[in-house]
């Protein structure tokens, strides 16, 4: 689940025409993107299952190069994780849309395919901005039962090990993208241990969450989704942008 209609433009019209880390990141190939924001080891394109001691690989693509089977595939990983999630709650399940989502022009992947070449699970994510401010927002992670030891629940992605490499490789990023001040998710309230899970990883009720509602008759409306955000080491800082562009000078 994403907040994208509240996306921002990466480019920034100020008088100074400066060029957004998140614009730059956004206009390189896949290649370019593992080389300067993952870095990545020899060891971060493979995951062996600790209980089945079966190999997965780990595939970084843009949405524009999701073969069709592979889209379908991952449309369908999500309806069979969250789509009770959707359909209980007020924002609803709408094929549709989601699959719009998903072929956002800026969103990239994380495949999880096993020795067969089959998708087992994903995670997708988007270097953009959230409030005005450089974000990497991380849109979808889901993987089948079968990566989930025997707890069917987002706990169980954690405990496997493989939830948490995912999302280790999407902090890697954000930290490495200049100026992006977090990494955020939208997590459904009823999803409890989706919840534990990323507050084991750092996350927290981000300020831009939305709050609790009192109705005229004292009746309190909670919201069914959470904002969560985990802080940058570099926080942000536009002084690294600054020094970047008087270096070009």
């Amino acid at each position: 689940m994403s907040e994208e209609e509240r996306r921002e433009p990466g480019l920034n019209p100020g008088k100074s025409h400066k060029i957004s880390p998140i614009a730059i990141a956004n206009e390189k190939t896949d290649e370019e993107f593992i080389r300067d924001y993952i870095k990545p080891s020899q060891e971060w394109t493979t995951w062996t299952h600790p209980l089945t001691e079966k190999s997965y690989s780990l595939d970084f693509l843009s949405s524009h190069d999701l073969t069709k089977d592979d889209f379908r595939t991952c449309f369908g990983i999500i309806e069979t994780t969250s789509g009770a999630d959707y359909k209980n709650s007020s924002v609803g399940w709408h094929p549709g849309m989601k699959k719009k989502e998903m072929k956002s022009p800026d969103l990239r992947y994380i495949l999880v395919k096993d020795d067969g070449g089959a998708v087992k699970g994903f995670t997708s994510l988007m270097p953009t901005f959230e409030n005005h401010e450089p974000v990497l927002y991380c849109y979808e992670v889901h993987l089948l039962p079968e990566l989930q030891g025997q707890v069917p629940s987002l706990l169980s992605i954690q405990l496997s090990g493989l939830g948490k490499h995912l999302m280790n490789q999407l902090i890697t990023i954000a930290e490495n993208i200049p100026s992006t001040k977090k990494v955020m998710l939208t997590c459904f309230t009823s999803n409890l241990n989706g919840l534990k899970f990323y507050e084991k990883l750092g996350f927290t009720k981000d300020d831009f969450s939305p709050r609790d509602r009192t109705l005229r008759g004292g009746k309190v409306v909670r919201p069914d989704y959470v904002i969560l955000s985990r802080g940058t080491a570099h926080g942000g800082l536009d002084g690294e942008l600054d020094d970047e562009l008087k270096g070009m000078n």
